[in-house]
């Protein structure tokens, strides 16, 4: 299944799901901030996000209560190999420098990268 890049309102409303695992229309709007859009909008982007493939919902009477069928990580793979390709010629060291010349980066985060660059060297 393909992923589809997400808007940033559905975005917010995926990171909203992700962490509920399910929830109606209702319970998204609690974890929104203010101000908060309309009930009608937050379900009608909820809508689109299953035409996309990345919900789906069990019917309670006329309610529905969704789901993620997309994982937060299938989505970060996607949006991360998006990232990398392109703005980063598929580089990892590419960013990472960029990230380093923004000061992105603080001293504890590079002393844990180099951990992992260190294990990742024993494998």
């Amino acid at each position: 299944m393909e992923i589809k890049e997400l808007t940033r309102a559905e975005e917010q409303l995926m990171q909203i799901l992700w962490q509920l695992k399910k929830g109606f229309v209702k319970d998204v709007m609690e974890h929104l901030p203010e101000p908060k859009p309309a009930y009608n909008t937050v379900s009608t982007i909820i809508r689109i996000l299953e035409a996309k493939g990345f919900v789906a919902y069990t019917a309670h009477g006329k309610s529905h209560e969704y789901y993620p069928i997309i994982s937060k990580e299938q989505y970060q793979s996607f949006a991360t190999d998006k990232l990398m390709s392109g703005y980063f010629d598929n580089s990892v060291k590419h960013m990472f420098s960029y990230f380093v010349k923004k000061e992105k980066i603080n001293l504890k985060e590079a002393d844990e990268i180099m951990k992992l660059i260190e294990k990742l060297k024993k494998q």
